[in-house]
C-alpha cells in the first residue's frame, strides 16, 4: 500500500537530515560549548582547604581519580564532587555534599518516563532536535557498590582539568532565576536530579558524544564518531593517551549458564 502523501514529504525530510548530520565533521558533531561563563564566580562556594595537625592546609594531590560507567548502551562518568565545585561546578539549589557524582546524559523523555519509548517518540528523539537532560546522582560509597551491573572504568587525571571539565558541566544546564541549575524532577535512580539542558539530543549527537566530550574535558582524546556506542567510548577510553582501566564487569560475578 502506497504511504499517504502526507508522510512522505516527513520521510524526505528525515532522510535528508539524517544524511547531512553523518556529514557533519567532529567539531560540528560536538556539543557547541560557549567561551564564555554560564555562572558568575559568585553564584557557588568552593569547599574549604583540608587542615593538617598544625592547622595548615594539606597539600592537595595532583591527580584526581575518575571513573566511565558503562553498559551495552549507555555510558557515564563519576567525579569527586568537592574537586568539580572547586574548579567552578555550580550544583542545583539543595543538592547534598556528597564524595562523588555520578553523570550522564541523553534525551529528556528517555529519562523522565523510566520506561521504553514509544516508536514515535524514538523517532523523534533521534531524528529531530529534541530536548535533553543532564543527571546529577549522588554518591557516597565506592563506585563499583553503587553501579555493580555496569562495567566500571578509572584513570588518573590531572586536576588543572577541573575548570574545563566544571564549565563543560556548567554549559550542559540552564541557570534559574536563582543562579542554579534548573531541575526538572528525580534522577531516574539512586539520589539525585535531572537538569534542564541547553542542548539538543538527537543522531548523530546522543548520549555517548557527551560522555566523549566529558572524557576531552579531563584531558583525554576521543573521535565523536567513533563513541556513538558505548563499546566505541570504551575502546578509546582504554587506549592512549587515556588509558582508562577496567576494575569491574558484571559479567565476573554472574552465574554461568548451564549447558
Amino acid at each position: 500500500m502506497r504511504p499517504p502523501m502526507l508522510v512522505v514529504p516527513w520521510i524526505k525530510h528525515v532522510a535528508l537530515t539524517s544524511a547531512a548530520l553523518f556529514f557533519l565533521n567532529s567539531c560540528g558533531l560536538r556539543l557547541p560549548v560557549k567561551s564564555e561563563p554560564v555562572y558568575a564566580p559568585v553564584a557557588h562556594v568552593a569547599p574549604k582547604p583540608k587542615l593538617g595537625p598544625d592547622r595548615k592546609p594539606v597539600p592537595q594531590d595532583p591527580d584526581v581519580l575518575i571513573w566511565l560507567l558503562a553498559d551495552k548502551l549507555h555510558t557515564g562518568m563519576v567525579f569527586p564532587f568537592d574537586w568539580l565545585v572547586e574548579s567552578g561546578f555550580v550544583p542545583p539549589e539543595g543538592f547534598g555534599n556528597p564524595r562523588f557524582v555520578s553523570m550522564s546524559w541523553g534525551n529528556r523523555d528517555a529519562y523522565v518516563e523510566k520506561r521504553w519509548l514509544s516508536p514515535w517518540k524514538v523517532m523523534r528523539a533521534l531524528f529531530t532536535p529534541s530536548p535533553s537532560v543532564m543527571e546529577l546522582i549522588e554518591v557516597d560509597w565506592d563506585v563499583a557498590e553503587v553501579v555493580p551491573h555496569q562495567r566500571i572504568y578509572r584513570r588518573l587525571t590531572d586536576r588543572k582539568h577541573g575548570p574545563e571539565i566544571a564549565e563543560f558541566l556548567n554549559q550542559c544546564t540552564i541557570a534559574g532565576a536563582n543562579h542554579r541549575p534548573v531541575t526538572i524532577g528525580p534522577s531516574s535512580w539512586g539520589k539525585g536530579v535531572l537538569l534542564e539542558s541547553p542542548q539538543h539530543y538527537f543522531f548523530p549527537r546522543i548520549c555517548n558524544v557527551w560522555t566523549a566530550q566529558a572524557i576531552e574535558a579531563c584531558g583525554g582524546e576521543m573521535n565523536p564518531w567513533l563513541a556513538l556506542g558505548a563499546d566505541g567510548v570504551v575502546k578509546q577510553a582504554e587506549r592512549p593517551p587515556n588509558h582508562f582501566e577496567k576494575i569491574w564487569d558484571a559479567s565476573w560475578v554472574m552465574p554461568k549458564t548451564q549447558p
